[in-house]
């Protein structure tokens, strides 16, 4: 009997041990820790530096181009002479239009004096009524006159204070495309140079029109901040949104937006693209690696590691994508081990092997949207 039972012992051992022999080893994953925080929602786009104004400077008079006192890219501020056009001819005309209102007006003097002369004799019957009527009519028509010729006078002014071409803003100047010697008309249809005003400048980009409500409802709480990223720069600028389009582009879905930027180190040039973050508010989530995020029949999901290292699946449903983590609004809690590298060799109720944690980036991340 000892002999059965010790028989029986010894087989239920080698039973047991042989089990243990053929359980699967742990598989090796990599696993990464979901961290609660609040994560800036933000939106992303494309946007086209423009200046804040830009002036194709033409000239107003006719001739020829006697001076130049500008030179390609130079910086002016408003006033700036650019160009001097011969100013001779204006000078003439302006000499001959005085000279007929001064004229004029002696004229006016003696007509005047002759009809309060006049009039006294009218009343004493001394000169007949036509005499007088006619120097009245003559009174009324110099008056006339010499309106016209002031005019024409004051316009002989103006033709030779646009004789010298300024800048009308403050800005950096184009290539200059007329210089020096060459001849142009009155307003001519060619452009003399275009000066861009920069500082401070506007970004307009385009986003999505369901965030039209959230953006509107921002500007009119406060200030909303706007960061724009030229191709080539590790620094962005800071800048608010000045605008808002007051309509949807129904061929698109989006909606334009204009910010503004002080720009005082120029780094920001008209035309030219950067990458525009604009803030909108912050959300409270999990987040976690993307790449822990598998796909099911049933939706997104994530393998969670749990006690004595086993892991079983999760249903998890996903607020947005920053960068390279994700945002859980349910399904995990803050602690909670995911597997992030090794998923394809797992099963529920897998044993796993990890040796460190994948850290979570504590970074500033951005959520949203690319606009067109």
């Amino acid at each position: 009997m000892l002999s059965l039972i010790s028989m029986i012992l010894c087989a239920c051992t080698s039973d047991q041990n042989q089990a243990v022999n053929n359980a699967p080893p742990p598989v090796p994953v990599v696993v990464a820790q979901a961290v609660a925080k609040d994560i800036p929602v933000r939106i992303q786009a494309v946007g086209t530096v423009t200046p804040m104004d830009a002036v194709d400077i033409k000239s107003q008079v006719g001739g020829q181009i006697m001076d130049q006192f500008i030179t390609d890219g130079q910086e002016v501020r408003a006033g700036d002479p650019l160009f001097l056009i011969d100013p001779r001819p204006f000078k003439l005309a302006l000499i001959e239009a005085e000279a007929r209102v001064e004229r004029d007006l002696a004229l006016l003097d003696k007509a005047e004096k002759d009809l309060h002369r006049y009039s006294s004799l009218k009343d004493k019957n001394v000169i007949a009524k036509e005499s007088y009527d006619h120097t009245q009519a003559q009174v009324r028509t110099l008056r006339g006159t010499i309106k016209v010729n002031e005019a024409e006078r004051d316009r002989a002014k103006l033709d030779l204070e646009y004789a010298t071409v300024q800048a009308p803003i403050d800005g950096r100047a184009g290539h200059v495309q007329v210089h020096k010697g060459n001849v142009i008309k009155a307003n001519d249809d060619r452009t003399l140079v275009t000066i861009n005003r920069i500082q401070p400048i506007f970004v307009s980009c385009t986003v999505p029109e369901k965030y039209l409500s959230e953006i509107a409802a921002r500007m009119k709480a406060g200030t909303v901040q706007v960061m724009a990223q030229p191709d080539g720069q590790s620094l962005a600028q800071t800048g608010v949104l000045a605008a808002m389009d007051n309509t949807v582009d129904q061929s698109t879905g989006t909606i334009r937006l204009k910010a503004s930027f002080p720009n005082e180190n120029e780094a920001l040039w008209p035309g030219q693209f950067v990458r525009v973050t604009l803030s909108l508010s912050t959300h409270h989530g999990i987040t976690i690696p993307t790449a822990a995020v598998q796909e099911g029949l049933h939706g997104p999901y994530v393998y969670v590691v749990g006690p004595e290292n086993k892991v079983h699946t999760q249903e998890v449903s996903i607020f947005g994508i920053l960068d390279e983590e994700s945002i859980i609004d349910t399904g995990l809690n803050h602690g909670d081990l995911v597997v992030t590298e090794g998923q394809l060799r797992l099963t529920p109720e897998a044993v796993v092997n990890y040796e460190a944690i994948q850290e979570t980036s504590d970074q500033d991340h951005t959520m949203g949207t690319t606009g067109q």
